[in-house]
């Protein structure tokens, strides 16, 4: 089992990123993890490219494919999803029958400094993330001042937080299985 982490933030020292290598040891043996980092490296969206796929789009594109389930974590950006994350989703999104987060398991979290832990930017991803096609799973995980839930090295302390997120993985990995046995029935 293959489970996929993508963070919408940019920055070096991400809430969200934090909260997804926390996923790793919540994660154990049950599924190998991978936090993938190359969202920066995409170019905008342009449907012109659509024929010839920039290298870092098929990157991701060949992440997704070979990952059971994807786990994402967004800040919020004026009440909404970064726009690079967006960007990533809208070259993931074409095209629409063949995207590789068509029918693939995915969940969504976010942290924030604030308190409300980007509970407009998940409801935002969450959105996209169904019209895409990707069967999005109802937990939900918002990790408000973020700062007082990890430790000076950067490792989630917050025990409620933990629980919540493994929680949350446990659902994914479940519907990541189910969906695997299904696909496997059918061939």
């Amino acid at each position: 089992m293959r489970l996929l982490g993508i963070s919408g933030s940019l920055r070096r020292d991400s809430w969200n990123t934090k909260l997804l290598h926390a996923v790793g040891d919540l994660v154990g043996d049950r599924a190998e993890f991978e936090v993938w980092d190359g969202l920066k490296a995409l170019p905008p969206y342009d449907e012109d490219d659509d024929g010839e796929v920039p290298a870092a789009v098929a990157r991701l594109r060949e992440a997704i494919e070979d990952a059971d389930a994807v786990l994402f974590a967004t800040p919020e950006y004026n009440s909404s999803v970064p726009g690079q994350l967006k960007n990533a989703l809208d070259w993931m999104s074409r095209p629409l029958l063949t995207s590789p987060l068509r029918n693939k398991p995915v969940a969504v979290v976010g942290a924030s400094t604030g308190a409300f832990g980007a509970v407009w930017a998940q409801a935002e991803l969450r959105k996209v993330l169904g019209a895409i096609g990707a069967r999005v799973q109802e937990s939900t995980v918002a990790v408000g001042h973020a700062p007082t839930r990890f430790d000076a090295d950067g490792r989630l302390v917050d025990d409620e937080v933990r629980d919540e997120i493994g929680a949350s993985v446990d659902g994914l990995l479940g519907a990541a299985h189910a969906r695997r046995e299904a696909l496997a029935a059918r061939s």
